[in-house]
C-alpha cells in the first residue's frame, strides 16, 4: 500500500506500543515519520528498528521548550507536516479517596496539557488536507474502577477533538480521535496482573486483547485520504469492549 507516499508525520509516544506500531504502518504506506519520546535509549532503539524513513527526537510533551525543539527539527529537516499523531499518554490506578495531587497532575499534564500544546504548536507546519489524530481510550466513555482520573483525561481528549473540528474550519485540516480498547502492550501488562488481563479478555466480545498493529491500521486510515470526509469523529478499535 502507498496511501501516504511523500507524507511527513510526527508521532509522540512513538517509541513503543501503539505509537511504534503506528510509525511502522505509516512508513509501510510511504510516509517519513518523526517519533518523539522521553527516553533517549528507547527512542534510539525504535528509530533504528524503523529504519531510514524514521527519525527520533527526544522530547517530554509536558515541556513546551521540548515541543518547540521537535517542531524546529521538523521545519529544518522537512519544512512541513502532513500527519500528527498525538499519542503520548500515561495511566495509573487510584481509587476515589486515594487520589493525590501528584497523581492528578502527572496524568493531566501528559494526557491533556501535552496533547493540547503538541497540536497547537504543530499547526503552523500543518498542510491543507492534513490530518491530526489524538489517541483516546474506551475509558473516556466508560466508568472504570480506580481509573477516574485517567478516564477523565481521555474524556477531555475526546471533547478537544469535537471543539477543534470547529476551530479548524477553513484550514483543510481534519482532527479525529482513535480510541483503543484493551491492547497488548508493555504498558498494559505492567499495569495489570495476569489474572486481571484474563478477566479483561472475557469481557471483550472478541474474547482477546487487541494487537497494536490493529490500532495502527486505524491510525493509517485516519491519516490517509480514505478518511477525507471525517473530522470531529471517534474511531473505536476495541473488539466491542465499549460498544455492547
Amino acid at each position: 500500500m502507498s496511501r501516504l507516499n511523500g507524507k511527513i508525520a510526527l508521532i509522540t509516544g512513538g517509541a513503543s506500543g501503539i505509537g511504534l506500531a503506528s510509525a511502522q504502518r505509516l512508513i509501510d504506506e510511504g510516509a517519513f515519520v518523526f517519533i518523539a519520546g522521553r527516553r533517549q535509549d528507547v527512542l534510539d532503539n525504535a528509530a533504528e528498528a524503523l529504519g531510514s524513513s524514521a527519525q527520533g527526537v527526544q522530547a517530554d510533551v509536558t515541556k513546551l521548550e521540548d515541543l518547540d525543539r521537535v517542531f524546529e527539527t521538523i521545519q529544518k529537516e522537512k519544512g512541513h507536516l502532513d500527519v500528527l499523531v498525538a499519542n503520548a499518554g500515561v495511566g495509573e490506578f487510584a481509587s476515589l479517596g486515594q487520589i493525590t495531587e501528584e497523581h492528578y497532575d502527572y496524568i493531566f499534564d501528559i494526557n491533556v496539557k501535552g496533547t493540547l500544546f503538541t497540536v497547537q504548536k504543530a499547526l503552523p507546519l500543518m498542510t491543507n488536507g492534513g490530518s491530526i489524530i489524538l489517541t483516546g481510550s474506551t475509558v473516556g466513555s466508560m466508568g472504570t474502577p480506580a481509573m477516574s482520573i485517567y478516564s477523565a483525561s481521555k474524556a477531555a481528549v475526546r471533547n478537544l477533538v469535537r471543539s477543534w473540528a470547529h476551530d479548524l474550519r477553513g484550514t483543510g485540516i481534519r482532527v479525529n480521535v482513535m480510541s483503543p480498547g484493551p491492547t497488548k502492550t508493555d504498558k498494559l501488562t505492567e499495569l495489570l496482573p495476569s489474572e486481571a488481563l484474563s478477566e479483561m479478555k472475557r469481557t471483550v466480545p472478541l474474547e482477546r486483547l487487541g494487537d497494536p498493529k490493529e490500532t495502527a491500521g486505524a491510525v493509517a486510515f485516519l491519516a490517509s485520504d480514505d478518511s477525507s470526509f471525517m473530522t470531529g469523529s471517534e474511531v473505536f478499535v476495541d473488539g466491542g469492549y465499549a460498544q455492547v
